[in-house]
């Protein structure tokens, strides 16, 4: 390590560099080791992250962002001698505005904790995902995370109202905005949500926040067949203008999953498939009758076979539970492919059917497991039990077909480096080149987040 580099870091940085800390911060949840740091960098002002990439700029040095560590895309794998930047120190919940509901929260606060403080406040922030206990607000911005409410309240990007950015040269941006509306001119914040720190790094956000739900029921329905899905959809999406969730579950990953977790298999394994329902509303009369309603009805009219209604939050939390229990199953399954492909409803079926047709004739050792937050046209699909030579050529094979039915080969975990070589599949060559050019444009010397997203 050099001794003058070592000399310029910003005062009073944390910084590690034993040789566990560089081993801990070499990959992520996908596993994907490609080098092993220089050292590890734990500002926790924005000032110090502005004088780190100040100095990284001018030594020419690479530097990899490193988050909650929960990302399944390979972001944040280091490359031999990065500087990697995390930013769990710059944690701290500035500001909850109980009067406009929002709040300004600096990037490394987890996702859990701030939903916890805002609703101690009467507030709601909705985006929820399985890693919610370590995955962290700027990296979610930064992938666009998803989730499980999607269906009511759209993806990360909707609940951004501003960004404060240091972009690669050290330059620190300020878009804190905190109202809905803002027409004047291009919306630059959006430059730098899902596109996973190529084109500047995340220190606070400003979110959107919701009213505090009065109460939430929820339910398990047991479905015979894949062709019960879009109607009950429709059905649940008519009845409940409130749906937050609808989350599909295979028979197999219900019974792998329940396992793991503990937890008994709902209906005794007997459905091909599950779906968790959720609504959100006020504690009414009104509200639990028209859920019920809704369940009688679709039970009398056959669009389910059969329901599971929780009782308590401690029964709602062992079906949850259930449907996040894949983090859990991962171990058991390397080496594995975690697909989180994106297809039109109306195509679902048909992917599923020819995609589990390639997997059985090509690879008939390998365990598929799949989910989905059908509601919004993501799938997971995990394919593990794999030999390590299999990998890519199972890879080939589903984004192919994702390709096929004008699918993404990524609807909410981005394309960090495990997914960049497949890129053409969602982005066309003119897609990729305008891509190209914005990186250019305000990554110039490539040192941020390099062999991320496309080259």
């Amino acid at each position: 390590m050099s001794d003058a580099f070592l000399s310029r870091l910003p005062a009073g940085l944390s910084v590690l560099s034993d040789t566990a800390s560089l081993t801990r911060y070499s990959t992520d949840a996908s596993g994907l080791r490609t080098g092993t740091p220089l050292l590890v960098a734990r500002p926790a002002t924005v000032a110090q992250v502005a004088a780190l990439v100040t100095l990284c700029a001018e030594e020419n040095r690479k530097i990899t962002i490193a988050g909650g560590g929960s990302g399944l895309a390979g972001g944040a794998a280091p490359d031999d001698g990065d500087v990697v930047l995390s930013l769990e120190l710059l944690n701290q919940i500035e500001e909850i505005d109980e009067a406009g509901g929002t709040a300004l929260v600096q990037a490394g606060v987890v996702l859990e904790t701030l939903c916890a403080a805002v609703e101690e406040k009467g507030w709601y922030f909705p985006l929820d995902l399985g890693a919610r206990g370590s995955c962290q607000i700027g990296g979610n911005v930064a992938t666009n995370a998803g989730g499980n409410r999607v269906l009511r309240y759209g993806t990360t990007r909707q609940l951004v109202l501003g960004l404060e950015v240091v972009l690669p040269d050290g330059t620190i941006m300020t878009m804190l905005d905190r109202t809905l509306k803002n027409n004047t001119g291009l919306d630059i914040k959006q430059l730098f949500i899902g596109t996973e720190g190529t084109l500047g790094i995340i220190t606070r956000v400003v979110v959107r926040l919701f009213p505090r739900p009065q109460a939430r029921r929820s339910a398990l329905v047991g479905l015979a067949s894949f062709a019960q899905i879009a109607p009950l959809l429709k059905a649940a999406r008519s009845a409940l203008p409130e749906l937050s969730s609808f989350e599909v579950m295979w028979d197999n990953y219900v019974a792998a999953a329940a396992k793991v977790k503990g937890k008994p298999v709902p209906f005794e394994g007997v459905w091909p498939l599950t779906v968790l329902l959720e609504t959100e509303g006020a504690d009414t009369p009104m509200f639990h009758a028209g859920f019920d309603a809704f369940l009688e009805s679709i039970l009398e009219n056959d669009t389910v076979q059969d329901a599971i209604v929780p009782q308590s939050l401690e029964q709602a939390a062992d079906l949850w539970a259930i449907r996040d229990g894949i983090g859990a199953l991962f171990p058991s399954l390397r080496p594995f492919v975690a697909f989180d492909i994106g297809i039109p409803l109306k195509d679902m079926g048909a992917f599923i059917e020819q995609t589990m047709a390639e997997l059985n004739a090509r690879w008939p050792y390998a365990g598929n497991l799949l989910f989905g937050h059908l509601g919004d046209g993501n799938l997971h699909l995990t394919t593990g039990h794999l030999h390590e030579a299999d990998i890519v050529p199972v890879e080939e094979a589903i984004y192919a077909l994702t390709c096929r039915f004008n699918g993404s080969i990524s609807a909410e975990h981005g394309i960090g480096r495990l997914k960049k070589p497949f890129l053409h599949y969602s982005r066309d060559d003119t897609q990729r080149q305008v891509m190209q050019r914005i990186r250019q444009a305000l990554n110039p010397q490539g040192l941020v987040n390099a062999a991320r997203i496309i080259d």
